[in-house]
């Protein structure tokens, strides 16, 4: 097979897939009593190439991606038609790092120590723009996961909300692997359940906006439990080619 008939062939592939996520998005927002539109898709675009993200901006109408790594970003973003999407950082972001990243995306979705807050609002600062961060919470408590405890939720947010250049725009999580609906519908519900608190002690710097769960294997049911962006990569672009 040439590079090109491959090329066209995993170009009709992600436009396929595309639309098969786009209909379920859509089933997912009316069983929850919303739009389609009120659930933003965001294509994460880890180990993919340029050229088939492009297709997805150019050709597909993605207009949000989420890269994982600092390193593998600026790896591909002169080949990026990012003058029509915006560009999330979504993987763990260590500190020495800030630097590096605040000037190139919309959001850092990742946000779990103070530390790290305080570095990014430091930076962002000195760049005279204020970046709006997602807090990662460890819904399921597990060793091999960022994200700060649920029990420290408020205080954290609370700390965060008053560090200059940063905003609070919302919550954001990877669930437990969980083989049964159920246990994933609890994790899910327990995090529309925090979004929905903090929301409601309205704390000054702080819009709970964005709920940010559920990725390709379990981004329907993210839906139906309240989340309103899902990051989908390998039912997008395919297994991953590390």
């Amino acid at each position: 097979m040439t590079e090109r008939s491959y090329n066209d062939q995993r170009f009709e592939e992600i436009s396929e897939n595309i639309k098969v996520i786009r209909e379920n998005v859509a089933a997912g927002a009316e069983k929850s009593g919303r739009k389609p539109e009120d659930i933003k898709i965001m294509a994460v675009t880890k180990t993919v190439d340029p050229i088939f993200i492009n297709h997805a901006i150019d050709n597909c109408g993605i207009d949000l991606i989420g890269e994982n790594r600092v390193q593998e970003y600026f790896s591909k973003k002169d080949t990026l038609h990012l003058d029509r999407c915006d560009v999330h950082l979504i993987g763990h972001l260590q500190t020495n790092k800030v630097k590096q990243i605040v000037p190139e995306v919309s959001m850092i979705q990742s946000v779990d120590s103070i530390r790290l807050a305080e570095e990014i609002g430091k930076t962002a600062s000195k760049l005279g723009k204020t970046m709006e961060v997602l807090v990662e919470i460890n819904i399921g408590n597990e060793d091999s996961k960022f994200g700060i405890d649920q029990s420290e939720l408020s205080e954290f947010i609370c700390r965060i909300s008053e560090i200059s250049g940063v905003k609070v725009k919302g919550l954001m999580t990877i669930p437990p692997f969980e083989e049964k609906n159920s246990a994933l519908e609890r994790f899910f519900l327990d995090m529309y359940r925090f979004f929905i608190d903090i929301r409601s002690k309205k704390i000054d710097n702080v819009d709970m906006d964005i709920l940010s769960m559920g990725m390709s294997g379990d981004y329907y049911e993210a839906i139906i439990n309240g989340s309103n962006l899902v990051r989908i990569g390998s039912s997008m672009f395919g297994k991953r080619i590390y």
